[in-house]
């Protein structure tokens, strides 16, 4: 299968290669010509574990080409995927003034294709990207969101092998495509997870909330382990079961398991006071 993806960040280039060295032929789009050459020459712009080998190895086989010609590229393409930056406004506010740029730059160059979009953005975004679409009269451009779950240091593992695959979208066509171009990356059975687009983009936000508490939490809990005598790491290896509890607690709906788990998180132990 043929993809574009624009965008040569972090994001972007990490999902381009990794699609790439699944098979599929992969154009990494940029503007910025300079950081196009380099890359063309294996120079990666930040270090990742595993990705500059990938790089080489996928442009040596010709899967991987790095370009600025975003309308050559999206030629013949089934998906383009959006990853460019949506560095934060003053305000806190996320700019998307690339991806309006990006999503505005694919309609010029076709009339049919998925435009997926891999960037971090605000919920309801794709709404926007579908409307934008209407505006300019191109019914053919169907809009998927795709959130990225990568982790600095181990974002080649987690991407060609994800725990999960979020694929928001409202196109039976779009979907299907996805669980192909997703295929060699779940063979051990982790989940492709169809839903709507709003939904996906929202789990974007509930995952990075999640993983912030729990972050806050261990430490918490560290500072109380060294204040009692307690080997938090033995703790956090011995409550990573808690981790079954959790995921039963929240695919059931009744009243009676959201009790239990309220009850449980009252109950508290006595520790010493200093």
């Amino acid at each position: 299968m043929k993809i574009t993806v624009i965008g040569t960040g972090y994001v972007g280039l990490v999902t381009g290669t990794c699609f790439a060295e699944t098979g599929s032929t992969v154009a990494c789009i940029d503007i910025d010509e300079k950081k196009i050459e380099t890359l063309k020459k294996g120079e990666i712009p930040f270090y990742e574990p595993g990705l500059s080998e990938l790089v080489i190895r996928n442009q040596q086989d010709g899967r991987l080409t790095f370009s600025s010609d975003l309308r050559a590229a999206v030629a013949g393409s089934t998906v383009v995927f959006i990853g460019v930056g949506t560095p934060s406004r003053k305000d806190g506010s996320a700019n998307l003034e690339f991806v309006y740029q990006a999503a505005r730059e694919i309609a010029y160059a076709t009339d049919d294709i998925i435009v997926a979009v891999k960037s971090t953005v605000p919920v309801g975004t794709s709404q926007k990207l579908k409307e934008l679409y209407d505006q300019m009269k191109k019914p053919g451009i169907r809009v998927v969101s795709n959130p990225e779950f990568l982790r600095e240091g181990n974002a080649v593992e987690d991407c060609l092998k994800p725990d999960r695959v979020v694929v928001g979208t409202d196109s039976n066509d779009a979907l299907k495509i996805f669980h192909k171009l997703y295929q060699p990356f779940v063979r051990t059975g982790n989940p492709i997870m169809p839903m709507d687009n709003i939904s996906a983009e929202m789990t974007k936000y509930v995952s990075n909330c999640i993983l912030a508490t729990r972050i806050s939490f261990i430490n918490e809990m560290s500072m109380l382990c060294e204040k009692v005598g307690a080997d938090i790491g033995k703790v956090r290896a011995a409550t990573g079961a808690i981790n079954a509890l959790v995921r039963s607690i929240f695919s059931r709906a009744s009243a009676s398991a959201v009790l239990v788990f309220q009850r449980r998180s009252r109950t508290r132990g006595t520790f010493p006071r200093s």
